[in-house]
């Protein structure tokens, strides 16, 4: 069955909202564009979202779907050449910040502990701090044990921010042999999605028994990789 052709002020309408929003609009908010009474039908969205998705297909930029929303973003084959035009360079991460995300994304919901006990070394305050304020985790809840630690897991900012329409496009782990590549993973889709060809000025200071090289690449993929323990 041939899709019908989208409005063609429409789909300027959002491709303009798209280009100054600096973050994925969901259909729910291109229709709020719109006065009441004059709001397009989710199936004229989305033609007009498939039309400038073709529009795209052979340019510099693309119109990718994050999550439930759409944004419009520089194509990841030109990021290095974006990189020369931008004079503030992308921070580079720790180690330690990248594993512990890692497992915050492969393990979620977990629990500070959790991440210890994977890691063998202690995650400092200021790692979970950092992960906070760039709104890559937050607070997803308590466990219900003794103390109620907090488990945390990922957010929709994260998933803007190393360019994944969802979860499910992050590696398998078993494709994986270690945490320290899940975070060398991480930290190439970071370089990426900044439009930068690789991070360079440090962001994270280093805490006391955080950036130990004291971790068990393989013992560490097989922990991430099993389920939760009640304790």
């Amino acid at each position: 069955m041939k899709k019908s052709k989208s409005n063609p002020e429409l789909k300027n309408i959002i491709e303009a909202a798209l280009l100054v929003a600096g973050e994925p609009l969901t259909l729910e908010r291109l229709a709020a564009l719109f006065p009441d009474g004059a709001h397009p039908a989710r199936e004229q969205l989305r033609a007009a979202i498939d039309e400038l998705e073709n529009d795209y297909a052979n340019r510099g930029i693309e119109l990718r779907q994050i999550e439930k929303g759409w944004r419009i973003q520089t194509r990841e084959k030109y990021a290095g050449y974006v990189a020369r035009a931008v004079e503030t360079r992308p921070p580079r991460y720790s180690r330690s910040l990248l594993e512990t995300l890692a497992i915050i994304v492969y393990r979620q919901p977990v629990t500070r502990g959790d991440i210890e006990e994977i890691r063998g070394v202690t995650v400092s305050t200021e790692t979970i701090r950092t992960l906070h304020d760039r709104e890559w985790v937050r607070e997803v809840g308590r466990r219900e044990v003794p103390g109620r630690p907090v488990l945390y897991g990922t957010t929709r900012q994260f998933l803007e921010h190393f360019n994944l329409k969802s979860l499910a496009d992050m590696p398998p782990l078993s494709e994986l042999r270690s945490i320290e590549e899940i975070g060398a993973e991480l930290d190439q889709r970071l370089a990426q999605s900044l439009g930068a060809a690789r991070p360079a000025a440090s962001e994270e200071p280093p805490a006391t028994g955080d950036d130990s090289d004291s971790l068990s690449a393989e013992s560490a993929a097989v922990e991430a990789a099993a389920p939760h323990r009640g304790g």
